[in-house]
């Protein structure tokens, strides 16, 4: 007997509420091997290639684990500490470039700022509270990246996860396959499909891109001689995943940085502007459409949505979480938008009835059922007779019996 409609999606939703509150209770604990699954996921299909040809699945898995670990330990011993040490510095300069802009302001437009309206104290206390605290803030933030780097759960766990996972992924896939339920099954697979075109042509788009941008954001600042040229290059290609967002918070604070440091000297502010320039027009014309396409599907708005959200519920791990949820949610959405509009709450039609079960008409040669009449009139004489026999033997056995 089927299960009714209201009865799957009560279940579904049960193990979808248990799902989150797993991930809300045991955040911290299971994080390494959330960590551990995105990095197989996205290796697989490098190992798949590599399988193409001609190397095992061991083999495979082990070249792409050496190649990985050689590049964690190049970033963290080479560029890690120098973005560190920029970081650093850049917070600790802050107060110093936001009292020059303060006093530039008061000498080249005194009645910009006006007196005595508060403004002019925000802007004291907001220098103060900064300088005091960027010592702090920059600890903090030594301490927090150096914890998480220096955790045995992240340098351990995660790689041993990422390995045997990415060892067993089409096994793993195909148990879960195994697993669907039969009636969903097909609905299931596209939507899943659909899932991992749109969280890999972001991943990996996004990863070439911000490759290509920090390079050149990277090195074209420290070209130029900009201070902190290469944190701030990598920061805007880091936060370009988001449209818009990395360039003017990278514009913002290399244009800030550079009229603190060539004020006077207006061509290399105006080569900083150019770099940023440069790079926004070959990512908006070039590298977005080439290498991450149009089969996306993650708006902006609904990814920074997303961040918040998940962000605010789980931490840490809801910030790692939240891409993957965004497309898959995303994904749910533009499927269950599909089922309304051919809902008839969407058209406001009732839907058509049930079709009546056919009646079955079996074609047979002339005389047929005449015969079959007749076999079953014999069948029921005889059938008769043989009853007639047996209660006439029974009452001579009774008799006998008596006498």
């Amino acid at each position: 007997m089927r299960i009714p409609v209201r009865k799957q999606i009560m279940w579904w939703g049960i193990a979808a509420l248990t799902l989150l509150l797993t991930l809300w209770l045991l955040g911290q604990a299971v994080l390494p091997f959330i960590l551990g699954a995105g990095i197989a996921y996205l290796l697989d299909p490098v190992a798949d290639r590599l399988e193409r040809a001609g190397l095992s699945r061991t083999m495979s898995v082990v070249v792409i684990t050496v190649a990985v670990v050689l590049a964690f330990v190049t970033v963290v011993l080479l560029i890690v500490p120098v973005l560190l040490r920029q970081a650093t510095a850049l917070i600790e300069t802050t107060p110093a470039m936001i009292e020059q802009g303060r006093a530039f302001l008061d000498a080249r437009f005194p009645d910009l700022i006006p007196q005595g309206a508060g403004l002019q104290q925000t802007l004291a206390d907001l220098q103060a509270t900064m300088g005091e605290q960027a010592g702090r803030l920059a600890s903090t933030v030594l301490g927090s990246v150096t914890g998480v780097l220096g955790t045995v759960a992240l340098l351990v766990i995660v790689p041993v996860v990422a390995f045997y996972l990415l060892l067993d992924w089409d096994h793993l896939v195909a148990a879960v396959d195994g697993l669907l339920p039969r009636e969903h099954a097909a609905t299931i697979r596209q939507l899943a499909r659909e899932i991992d075109d749109a969280l890999s042509g972001f991943l990996r788009g996004q990863a070439v891109v911000i490759a290509i941008l920090g390079t050149w954001y990277a090195l074209g600042l420290m070209f130029v001689g900009l201070p902190f040229g290469f944190f701030i290059g990598i920061m805007a290609a880091v936060l370009s995943f988001i449209p818009y967002v990395g360039v003017l918070i990278g514009g913002a604070t290399a244009i800030g940085v550079a009229l603190f440091s060539f004020w006077g000297d207006p061509l290399w502010i105006g080569a900083v502007v150019a770099i940023f320039a440069i790079g926004q027009i070959v990512e908006g014309n070039y590298l977005q459409p080439k290498i991450v396409g149009g089969h996306v599907g993650l708006h902006p708005v609904w990814l920074l949505l997303a961040l918040s959200v998940f962000g605010a519920l789980f931490g840490f791990v809801g910030l790692v979480m939240a891409v993957p949820m965004a497309a898959a949610l995303g994904v749910l959405a533009r499927f269950l938008i599909a089922r309304y509009r051919e809902s008839s709450l969407f058209t406001g039609q009732g839907l058509p009835d049930e079709p009546a079960q056919p009646i079955l008409v079996e074609m047979v040669p002339a005389g047929t059922v005449a015969e079959r009449l007749r076999h079953a009139r014999m069948a029921a004489d005889r059938a008769l007779s043989r009853q007639q026999v047996e209660a006439m033997q029974d009452d001579l056995a009774r008799r006998d019996a008596k006498g």
